[in-house]
């Protein structure tokens, strides 16, 4: 990967690469077999270094030296063949399956491996994120051999161009956590048919600095200008402190920007103790004691400006307003909003999501909030959702680990909730129903069925409840209907204000259709099989979570509620 000096690097014009080939025979028989070259790259450069340990961008050539183990990755005839690696003064490798007569092609990657697997006379593109660059600095570039590939010879010469930009940022930060900012194509996509490079967004444009305050240097890929960011347009990896970066203009290849983007990250994510839009009540999720605080209410999402926010109140629906006037008779509407018109482009808002539809192009099928077909057959249909391939074999992973960005508030910055991504997220299975059953309390109430200004629904209490700040009957009863407790608002600003929860019953939705009822079913980031996830689910006269007699499932496909956590430092 590359290095770059700070010293060096205010100096550089351009970060052109230099590099020929020395020969070496190799006679193949056919063009399956495989034929090793060897790149020369030591006395392309007048800087040298001694051990190889720092990667030196000279002033007056822009050549850049190497360091062990960088690789080239070399295509021809519009497949990848081979890679080339780098052992301290030669690039050397073997490829296989290169077209007689035509040109090699040379892409050095920022040595950032694929995100896809490389077979030899098989792959026609490959994609790259060069998001971290805490460590190194991951320059992107690309040339065509200058002579045609034969397979009798070896001996090569290439030019390697910039597809990259070196910018200086100005940090100001009070975290001693790496920052990111925001807004950057950070992803390129080689096709080796087309001999392109694409340049694209993976996770909202995150481009993740080294730690600490001054003077930092990035390879941005080619971008247009951006205006100066709103707040959560930089933040401390961890989540703690957020802030803005000024305006950047536009970066085009080989491009060199040294008056430094001013960063300045120093807004604490939480006001208090309570983290922006969260209840203050504390929930634990396990044995340990670990807890949580909840959102502010039902997460939402806007199509048509890829914006996701909390509800402005617990009781707050997007709900439904169907053609048929007839239609979800049974519910009321919130104008200009609601889940039956959801689409790529609609300009209202939806609360209603597939699982594992964050947004994360995860390879499925179904990965956009907005998705809401389904395959043909019914025991096929929710392989799309969620996390995996479709191929029917291996869907069994939960929205954790490394498949944490199909979780909604992982993936996502949520606009009233600190406007940075990793700051939220979904229960497990495991912890909604600890949640439900196991906690301990005070008061020993841990929840109650209700009608909260109207809405039917479930009111957790926090782990410090105490009975005496509002009367509740029925507590801790799956059975009991929704009418036992029939809180005003007034009444329920009294309970919010001491921490309490409400989730709602706005019922499902199965592509367009809304089965609105007096159902509440709130996704976790759980799998059970190939096409079920868990979810809490209630009604008036049930509550199933989780434990091993009630188990709520659903099919991925179906539009549930999305109820997010922040953890209690």
């Amino acid at each position: 990967m590359k290095r770059f000096s700070t010293i060096v690097m205010a100096l550089a014009l351009v970060l052109s690469l230099s590099q020929c080939k020395k020969n070496e025979q190799n006679n193949a028989e056919n063009q399956g077999e495989a034929v090793t070259i060897t790149l020369d790259v030591s006395g392309a450069s007048t800087s040298t270094t001694t051990d190889g340990s720092r990667v030196i961008v000279n002033p007056a050539t822009g050549t850049v030296n190497f360091e062990n183990n960088d690789q080239i990755i070399v295509a021809s005839g519009g497949k990848y063949v081979g890679t080339l690696t780098y052992n301290g003064s030669l690039f050397t490798g073997a490829i296989s399956n290169a077209t007689e007569g035509y040109p090699l092609q040379f892409y050095f990657l920022g040595n950032v491996t694929p995100a896809e697997t490389l077979t030899s006379g098989v792959t026609e593109s490959c994609s790259v994120v060069i998001s971290d660059q805490t460590e190194h600095l991951p320059v992107i570039s690309a040339a065509p051999s200058n002579e045609n590939y034969t397979a009798s010879t070896t001996d090569y010469t290439a030019h390697l161009l910039n597809k990259c930009a070196l910018v200086k940022f100005n940090v100001t930060t009070a975290s001693e956590a790496a920052i990111c900012v925001t807004g950057f194509n950070n992803k390129v996509t080689v096709n080796f048919m087309e001999n392109t490079l694409t340049n694209g967004q993976e996770s909202n444009g995150v481009v993740t600095l080294p730690a600490g305050n001054g003077e930092k240097w990035a390879i941005l890929l080619p971008n247009r200008a951006l205006e100066a960011g709103e707040q959560g347009s930089a933040y401390s990896q961890d989540g703690v402190y957020i802030g803005t970066r000024e305006a950047v203009p536009a970066v085009t290849e080989n491009g060199y920007l040294s008056v430094g983007v001013e960063v300045n990250v120093t807004t604490e994510v939480n006001q208090g103790e309570v983290p922006v839009g969260a209840i203050s009540g504390k929930f634990a999720i396990n044995e340990e004691g670990n807890q949580v605080y909840f959102s502010q209410g039902n997460l939402q999402y806007q199509a048509s400006t890829n914006t996701w926010r909390f509800a402005e109140n617990q009781w707050d629906y997007v709900g439904t307003q169907h053609p048929n006037p007839n239609y979800g008779s049974a519910g009321g509407t919130v104008s200009g909003s609601d889940n039956y018109y959801i689409s790529s482009t609609y300009d209202g808002w939806i609360d209603l999501f597939g699982w594992g539809t964050s947004g994360w192009d995860n390879g499925n099928v179904y990965y956009q909030p907005y998705d809401y077909e389904r395959l043909t057959e019914w025991n096929a249909g929710d392989f799309g959702y969620g996390y995996g391939p479709t191929d029917g074999t291996n869907y069994m992973y939960d929205l954790t680990g490394a498949y944490a960005n199909a979780d909604w508030g992982v993936y996502n910055a949520i606009s009233n909730g600190g406007n940075v991504p990793n700051m939220w997220r979904t229960l497990t299975s495991n912890e909604w129903n600890w949640i439900f059953n196991y906690r301990s309390t005070p008061s020993g109430i841990r929840y109650a069925k209700a009608v909260v200004n109207g809405v039917n629904g479930v009111v957790m209490l926090p782990d410090s409840w105490n009975a005496s700040i509002y009367e509740l009957n029925y507590t801790n009863r799956n059975d009991a209907p929704y009418t036992t407790n029939e809180i005003t608002v007034e009444d329920w600003a009294t309970l919010e204000a001491n921490g309490a929860v409400f989730l709602l019953a706005t019922g499902d939705r199965s592509g367009r259709l809304i089965e609105w009822n007096d159902t509440g079913l709130y996704w976790s980031v759980t799998h059970k099989n190939n096409v079920q996830s868990y979810s809490v689910c209630f009604t008036g006269s049930s509550l199933d979570c989780f434990n091993q007699v009630y188990q709520s499932l659903n099919y991925r496909h179906l539009g549930c509620c999305v109820r997010l956590v922040h953890s209690v430092q």
